[in-house]
């Protein structure tokens, strides 16, 4: 037996889910314009090399202190519906299949919030989810504070790690897919990692690795695939 390890946006996914929750959070008026632009400013911060994403995301995880844990689930049910639902990428699905039929566990390694995450999982039929999550006290609100370790670079490979100890198997016989540079400290201990659409950076650091390079195509908002998958 091995472990599939799959990133969600931008790998499964088609589109960054977390790009769209915060344009249709900023439509419905659940957070304000200053709020959104707020949060560009963190992400260019990040991609200029000011900040960590680690702490751009301990940032974003404060601003939730007080909110009710009950009401960001159905809002992010009504979203997961709405708006993502439809954009797995055809090959991702075949590929998760193939995995599948030989008996290989199906974990998600994903940075976005255990309310989405699980969703996904139950669509997918995956065994398991690793995932950023949230404190919530006893009167179910959120405390701003993040539950355990956050679930992005070295932080994911801390997940995959653990994750991968409790089932005795070994990262070396592991396959992790994913789309991003910052997956690195993953597909460097992994014996079979592949770069899905990958950006910039991942892309040449594929090429003189030697890693796979794939392309699982898209599909638009109904679901209707636009591009087939193949790889190089």
């Amino acid at each position: 037996m091995t472990i599939a390890f799959f990133d969600l946006d931008k790998t499964l996914l088609s589109v960054n889910s977390g790009s769209l929750w915060v344009r249709r959070e900023l439509e419905l008026g659940h957070i304000s314009r200053l709020q959104a632009l707020h949060a560009s400013w963190w992400l260019a911060r990040y991609h200029l090399g000011f900040v960590s994403m680690q702490d751009a995301l301990v940032r974003a995880i404060s601003f939730l202190e007080g909110t009710v844990e009950a009401h960001l689930r159905e809002r992010t049910v009504a979203f997961y519906e709405e708006r993502v639902r439809s954009r797995f990428r055809p090959g991702a699905l075949r590929a998760l299949e193939e995995h599948r039929v030989q008996g290989h566990r199906l974990v998600l390694l994903t940075s976005s919030t255990g309310h989405m995450a699980e969703l996904v999982a139950r669509d997918l039929g995956l065994d398991a989810v690793l995932c950023n999550r949230f404190e919530v006290d006893d009167a179910g609100l959120h405390t701003g504070r993040p539950l355990g370790e956050v679930c992005f670079g070295i932080g994911k490979r801390f997940y995959a790690q653990r994750y991968a100890d409790e089932a005795g198997i070994p990262l070396s016989a592991c396959v992790f897919y994913t789309d991003s540079y910052s997956d690195l400290p993953v597909m460097e201990v992994v014996g079979r990692p592949v770069a899905v659409h990958p950006d910039r950076r991942l892309r040449r650091e594929a090429l003189r690795r030697g890693w796979p390079v794939v392309s699982w195509g898209v599909s638009d908002s109904s679901g209707s695939t636009l591009v087939g998958d193949t790889s190089s």
